[in-house]
């Protein structure tokens, strides 16, 4: 087995199924565990994986390459104790926000270690992952982990640990400040008469078309904005009100204190 998962909640149905509709593993090569016969039950009726099991994983552990932990922080220290002793000589590759390497490698005594920070939009394979790679790993681990994060969406490999409490403000928690700004827009446009059906249509198509543009294009955003604004237009009017409101300054400020979260359910201090 190439890969066994502990955890089967959404983001780990969501790399899972990635990997099987893009090929990149044979249904034979995935499996997981997860203690609720529910969640289980639901991430086999979702990826088709057939090596899903509640209880005692430790024959599939041990004939697995690789572990990816996918379980909440809070509850990492019980699940890494429950497996210690069948993670040994494995690549452990982490999703759990905030866990340090030196923790997972105290808590698994495992030294191949990757952590990974995944976003929702995995989930239709559009993701956006960021991850750093342990001292202990090889090329090839991390070729495999980002193998397995390509097939999800796109990965991007950091050079500090650190720099993973930024990637969870950013990419990890992001989608929920775009629908937040999506919900805003549209509400505007119902305050100028639109429906809420059209108004809501416009605005994600909107959001879904500037993002293309800025990723087909390879211009800076800044450049596509003032591509978009004439002088004295409607578009300068509402950039004038952003500013005049600290549009700018208020999510670079949301960013910062989601970074700030994360270090502290982590235990760490900048």
């Amino acid at each position: 087995m190439k890969l066994f998962f502990i955890g089967s909640g959404k983001m780990a149905t969501a790399i899972a199924g990635g990997l099987v509709r893009s090929g990149t593993f044979e249904i034979g090569e995935l499996g997981a565990f997860d203690p609720s016969q529910q969640a289980a039950n639901s991430f086999q009726q979702s990826t088709g994986i057939e090596n899903v099991i509640s209880v005692d994983p430790a024959a599939y552990l041990q004939r697995s390459d690789a572990v990816l932990l996918a379980v909440k922080p809070q509850v990492i220290e019980k699940a890494l104790a429950e497996i210690k002793d069948d993670l040994k000589g494995k690549l452990l590759i982490s999703i759990a926000a905030g866990v340090t390497i030196e923790k997972l490698r105290q808590l698994s005594g495992c030294d191949r270690i990757i952590r990974v920070m995944p976003n929702t939009p995995a989930l239709i394979g559009r993701g956006a992952s960021g991850y750093y790679v342990s001292s202990g790993c090889s090329e090839e681990d991390s070729g495999f982990a980002e193998k397995i994060l390509n097939a999800a969406g796109v990965a991007v490999k950091v050079d500090s640990e650190a720099h993973l409490d930024a990637v969870t403000a950013l990419s990890g928690s992001g989608p929920a400040y775009v629908f937040e700004f999506i919900q805003a827009l549209a509400d505007g446009g119902v305050a100028e008469g639109l429906s809420r059906d059209t108004a809501l249509q416009l605005a994600i198509q909107t959001v879904l078309g500037a993002a293309a543009m800025a990723k087909e294009t390879g211009k800076h955003p800044s450049v596509l904005k003032d591509e978009v604004t004439s002088p004295g237009g409607t578009t300068s009017r509402a950039l004038e009100q952003l500013a005049v409101r600290g549009f700018s300054g208020t999510v670079i400020q949301a960013v910062r204190a989601a970074a700030e979260r994360c270090r502290q359910l982590g235990g760490n201090k900048k």
